[in-house]
Formats: structure tokens, sequence, C-alpha cells
């Protein structure tokens, strides 16, 4: 790689030209949103026009789990998904599946059958376009090729995908005009292990519900502070995930290693100007971005994604596309379709889309906020507070047995988000810390407070507070022609992990790049916990009684908030002092994966997975084995890809900078000249030189002591406290270096270019 590649790279950029896309027309004006909105998709609705009223009866009871899904239902729903799919151009249909990587996986098969028939003694094959029922239901991918910690070997090839049915079929764009069939699958071993994210979030759905609808059926049908006049037969979570991301061009990105093969840079140094200013969160966004974001929402939007808002980040080169919220099953599975969809799009516009949780050194990373909340079959939120929280003990009960899953399994929460990547990010002063806590807002906790201290409420207008009303206060701007604002009830907390922002809590510490499915099935799990204590409780607190009174609500209200306390946490959560106060509170405080990882090995924690049936044993600890050699492979590529830089690139552009300065001050030199300002050049660049050749080889070292280790523990322990220190270490020279070396000789791509060329 040269120099000159680089500076032709970044100098063909500036003429590139924007993609330009037709937007769906109809009668010469472009279509609504609402117009295009899940064409590409099966909905229920296309399939109640499709499908006979008995089969698409039976189907919607097999979705609500009361039946098991029958040949003839199968056989009629796939005939119709075959017509359907074909009539827009389907040649292709795929079980689609979220095996542990953080990505999706499919295989592609054609609508195409052979049939022979015999006429005369002679075999005459005719093709055929069919799909049957039992092709629907399930496929068979290879198991042993796909993470699976030690449950399938390679010998134990089988494993199947099969129809998630509540997640409906979709088409996506294929080659030369074509479309393919996606199916939304789960993914299990042989013997009916879950080797993917979708089952075990499924079984955390059902038991979160199970334990939410015993909570609701003690309570009777009437609560105070709500509208409830009945029970509710359903619960689900809802999810809206906030995807950050960076888009930098992609002529300079086939220029950088280390963002080919690892998704972030591994040496760089910032430029004078990058985030500082202030000025990139919510700027204006540059017309090249503009079209890629507007034709991904495009598709989108055909597939029934319901993306809502886009914007600049706070780093350069970064944005964000923020969904409406969602059933959560359906949210992960458009979340991870938005990803695709990016990635795709970008390509079409000559950008590459970075999805790593800290792909530069020194500006804001990206996550993945997760609005997370639990809704009834009618669509109400059971995270409302309402007008009177400090009387809505319904809301309250759900609030305490959320706080007491962050008190009780915090560290298991904070192993759902550990990954090579997100560690850069987390606690870096953009993003929460290794701390688990929850932010409520000053009212929500002096409702607690004045629970626990048998206290009224402190009123409208002390000195504490603005107010205690929903809503908030009204802020007069004292500008004539501006309208009142009402302002919301308490502020943000954007250092907060787990935040309640009204009628939800935001997990904002989940990573940019992960598969959200883990962490909601640790929390989804964790809660229903919690709701099983206190249903215990309160049934031992009822008595014979049929429903729960005031007194029993305000009993086990009151134990919970004492219990949960230490997590409650208003102010600054990247302070030094909060992790002193965290320490005394007996908050983990895990800075780093392999200590994260070990908590799925708690007993504390595993216990409660197996108890609930959401990972068996075995489940479980494959999922730890893959995770951890996840991580250590990661930080292996990582070095390998450091070294193999700064050796073949780095140290050689170096060494033909330091010719030249030789050369100039001998030339000099011998024509009586002065040669010391290239002689000083030339001296402060051999010692960092030295420095990187001795550290290269430090790392190269501790790669070869690294891939001898065959326990996973000890693999996860060396990749963090030998090859990623080692690292960090080369790095430093490397960037020193790049401030140094003559511009013309860097072969890659600076931070400065990445940035700007979009």
């Amino acid at each position: 790689m040269s120099a000159n590649a680089r500076v032709n790279t970044v100098t063909e950029t500036i003429s590139r030209e924007s993609r330009n896309v037709q937007y769906p027309q109809k009668n010469g004006k472009v279509q609504w949103i609402s117009e295009i909105f899940g064409q590409n998709v099966f909905s229920l609705n296309e399939m109640s026009k499709r499908l006979p009223k008995p089969i698409y009866s039976t189907f919607l009871k097999q979705i609500r789990g009361n039946e098991i899904i029958d040949k003839t239902t199968a056989d009629a729903i796939a005939h119709a998904v075959k017509v359907w799919a074909m009539e827009h151009g389907a040649t292709h249909f795929t079980h689609w599946f979220q095996p542990q990587t953080d990505s999706t996986a499919e295989k592609h098969d054609s609508f195409l059958t052979l049939k022979s028939t015999f006429r005369g003694g002679y075999e005459e094959t005719t093709a055929l376009d069919t799909f049957s029922g039992s092709q629907l239901l399930q496929s068979e991918p290879d198991a042993s090729s796909f993470p699976s910690g030690g449950m399938r070997s390679t010998f134990e090839a089988r494993g199947y995908t099969v129809w998630d049915t509540k997640s409906p079929m979709f088409l996506q764009e294929g080659p030369h005009g074509t479309a393919i069939l996606y199916i939304p699958s789960v993914f299990i071993s042989y013997n009916g292990e879950a080797l993917d994210e979708k089952t075990v979030l499924l079984r955390s759905s059902e038991i979160l519900a199970k334990t939410t609808i015993e909570l609701l059926d003690l309570l009777g049908p009437v609560n105070e502070g709500t509208t409830v006049s009945y029970h509710s037969h359903h619960v689900h979570t809802t999810l809206g995930t906030e995807q950050e991301y960076f888009l930098i061009d992609r002529g300079l990105y086939s220029l950088r290693p280390d963002l080919k093969i690892t998704g972030r840079t591994l040496f760089g140094g910032l430029p004078p100007r990058h985030q500082q200013l202030e000025d990139h969160y919510f700027g204006k966004i540059p017309t090249r971005i503009l079209a890629a974001m507007s034709e991904c929402e495009m598709e989108l939007y055909k597939l029934g994604v319901p993306v809502k808002t886009r914007h600049n980040e706070v780093a350069p080169a970064q944005f964000e596309l923020a969904p409406i919220f969602e059933e959560a099953m359906i949210a992960v599975d458009h979340n991870l379709l938005t990803m695709d969809v990016l990635h795709r799009v970008a390509h079409r516009h000559k950008l590459k889309v970075l999805f790593h949780e800290k792909p530069f050194k020194g500006v804001n990373g990206s996550g993945k906020h997760c609005n997370w909340s639990m809704s009834t079959d009618t669509g109400e939120n059971l995270l409302e507070p309402t007008a009177h929280p400090e009387t809505n003990y319904r809301f309250l009960l759900f609030l305490v047995a959320i706080l007491k899953a962050l008190a009780d399994h915090g560290g298991l929460l904070r192993a759902g988000i550990a990954s090579a990547s997100n560690e850069h990010r987390l606690g870096a002063h953009e993003a929460p810390p290794g701390i688990i806590s929850a932010f409520l807002g000053d009212h929500l906790n002096d409702v607690l407070d004045s629970i626990e201290q048998d206290r009224p409420l402190k009123k409208f207008g002390s000195s504490e507070f603005h107010s205690v009303r929903v809503g908030g206060t009204v802020l007069d701007l004292k500008v004539a022609t501006l309208p009142n604002i009402a302002r919301d009830l308490t502020d943000r907390n954007r250092t907060s992990p787990f935040a309640f922002t009204g009628n939800k809590f935001e997990f904002r510490a989940v990573g940019s790049k992960q598969s959200v499915s883990f962490p909601m099935t640790l929390l989804n799990t964790a809660v229903a916990s919690s709701l099983q204590y206190i249903n215990a409780d309160l049934k031992k607190q009822m008595g014979d009684k049929k429903f729960a009174s005031t007194e029993d609500k305000i009993t086990i209200i009151k134990k919970y908030i004492k219990e949960t306390k230490k997590v409650r946490f208003e102010g600054d959560n990247y302070s030094e002092a909060w992790a002193e106060e965290a320490k005394k509170r007996g908050l983990p405080n895990i800075s780093n994966c392999p200590d994260a990882f070990a908590q799925l090995q708690d007993k504390h924690n595993s216990d409660m997975l197996n108890k609930l049936g959401v990972f068996s044993p075995g489940e479980l600890n494959s999922r730890y084995h893959i995770l951890m050699e996840k991580y250590a492979k990661d930080i292996q590529i990582e070095a390998e890809t450091l070294r193999t830089m700064v050796v073949q690139h780095i140290l050689p552009s170096t060494f033909a900078y330091r010719r030249e300065l030789a050369e100039t001050a001998s030339l000099l030199k011998s024509a009586g000249s002065d040669s010391s300002p290239e002689a000083n050049a030339l001296n402060a660049l051999s010692p960092i030189v030295v420095g990187l050749q001795k550290a290269a080889a430090k790392l190269e070292e501790a790669v070869d002591e690294f891939i001898n280790i065959e326990d996973i523990d000890e693999l996860g322990k060396a990749a963090h406290d030998s090859l990623f220190v080692r690292m960090e270490e080369t790095r430093s020279y490397a960037d020193k270096l790049e401030r140094l070396v003559a511009d013309k000789h860097w072969p890659f791509p600076k931070y400065a270019e990445l940035f700007l060329n979009i």
C-alpha cells in the first residue's frame, strides 16, 4: 500500500457524485410512507386475503399458543406465500436465523422441483415451482459450522431451523430484478438445544408474560390510578432500538486493513478538529449521507420496519436511526434487518457503514439504546406511571420488580453487553460504566422515598422540585411570539446504563454491533425471577383474600423499595465518586469481558436462568464458552493485524522518510549548509522507530504464547492482560510516527480524511 494510493483515493472522493434513486411514485407524485409500508411483508392482513377462513382462524390460534400447527394449515400457508412471493419476483426462499455471531444467517433454496413421468417406456422430466408445508416449517443447516460452545462436533452436524410463526415472512431484493422469500426462524441442534439468539429470547418472553399475568390476576380487575377493568390474557415486552453507526467513504475504507479486518482503527491520531466544538450533533446531514439514509429508509418501509428518526450523532461521520416501538420479538428482527439494509445501501453509495462500538479512538463510540417496557393485549403500557404514580400500585409493583432484577442480577446484565468491541466504549465518558444502576428521576425517587418513610410527597413549588405533576411545569420563555413549553417531569441522565424515561426503561449500555436478543433475554428473565418473588410475597400477605388489598400492595412495595435502594442513582455515573459509592453499596464494577462472562457461571445467576427454563445447564455453559472464545479470537485477530500493518507498512514508510532526511542532510552538509533541522528531525524519529520495533516484537511473542493456550478461562485472561496491553503499547508508538512522518510517505488514510470525505 502506497501513499500515492491514499492521495489518489482522497482526491476521488471529492468528485464522487451522489447516487440518485427514484422514490416510489403514484400518479406522478411521491407516494406516502403509509402507502409503501409493509408492501414486501406477508402480513396477517395479506394472509387473511389469501387463505381460506378456517385455515386463517386456525393459524391465529397457533400464534397465540393455543394450537400446534398441522400439516393442512402449513401446506395452505406455504402455497399462499409461494404464490404471493412469486408474484413479486421471488425465485428462492431461505430460513433466516440468528446464530450466536451477532448477525444473521441464511441458505437459499429455489422453488424449483423436478417431476418425472414415464411415457411409452421413456422417463420425461418436468420442471415445477413448488413449496410445501414441510419446507416452510423447517430446514437443515450444518450445525457444526456455527458457534455451539462444544454442544456440536464436526461429526455431529445436523441442526434445524424452524419457522417462527409470530414473525412475518418478507421479501428481500435479489439479483437481476428477482426477490428472495425470507422465513424468520429459530435454530436448534439435533437434540433440541438452542444454538441461536432467538430461541432463548422467546423462552424468556414466555416466562415473563406468565409471571406478569400472575401478578395482574392477584391485583384484581380494578387498580387505583389506572383504567383497567378486566384481566389481561397476554403480556409482551415492547422494544425500540436506537441504532448508532459511522459512515465513511468506501474507497478510503479499502485502504485501511484494520477497518476491513477488525472493524476499528488500530492506530491513528485525532485531527485538530473533531468533535470538540460540539457542532456535528443534530447538524445538517451531508448530502451524500442523506441520499443513503433516504434509500435505506425506503427499503425498510417496504419491509415493515417503522423507522422514525434520523440525525447526526456526536462524533464526526457518526449518525443514528431510530424506530417506533414494537413487540420485542419483531423489534429484534427489524433491528437486524436495519443493520443489513444499512450495509447494502451504503455499499451502493460508495460508503461503508461501521457498526463497531469504537472504530475511532478519541471520539464518541456507538451504542444501541434499547427502550424496553411491557404491554398488555389491550395495548396498555404497564410502566406508565399515570397522573398519580404514588397511588398507582400496579405500576409501583412492576417498578420495584425491575429494580430488584438489577439489584439481584446486575452482574448478569453486565455480561449481556460484554464484547471485545463494546469494552472500548463502556465507561469512556460517552457511555455508561460497568456498574449497573437505575436512574428514576427526582419525582419517582420521591414517590418511593415517601412510601418508604410514610410521609407525604414533596409539594409543587418546593425548593427541591419544580413540580410533582406528570407533564412537569410550564416554561415561560419571555418571548411573546413563542408558545409556552411543557417541561417533562424529570431531566434525562445520559450517563445512566438503565434510565427510566417516562414510561419505559432505556438500556443504554448495549453495543451498536450486538444483536439485542441476548441482553433482552437476560433482562426479561431477571425481571421474571423478581416477579416470582413478589408474587409469592403478595400471596402470603393476602392470605385467603381473592385479590390484594391496598394495604397488601403497599406492604410489598415498601419491602422491595428498601431491598432495591442500592441500585438507584441519580448522579454522574462517569465520576470516580460513584465508583467508590457503588463499592460501598455492594454493586459490582465489572471493567472487562472475562470478568463479565464469569457472571454466567456464577451460581446465583445460573441457578435462576436454569430454574426458569430459559437456558439448560448445557446451553448456558456453551454460551459462556462461545462468548469467551469469540472475545479472545477478536483480540487475537486485532493483534495480528496490527503487527502486520506495522511491519509491512508503517516501518517501511518511516524508513523511506528517514532515508530522505538522511540524504538531504548529507547533501546540505557537503554543500556547506546547515543540516541541523533535518538531523534533528531524523534524531526525533529514531527512538520512536526503535520503540515501535521492540513493541511489535513483544506483540508477536505474546501472540505466539497466546495461540498455545488451551484453557478457555486462561485464554480470555491472556487476551485482556497480555495481547490488549501489548497492542496499546504498539499503538502509542505508531500514533507518534503518524504525527512526525511526512504526509507524502504515510500509506494509510488518516482520521481527518476518514471523517470529512463523505
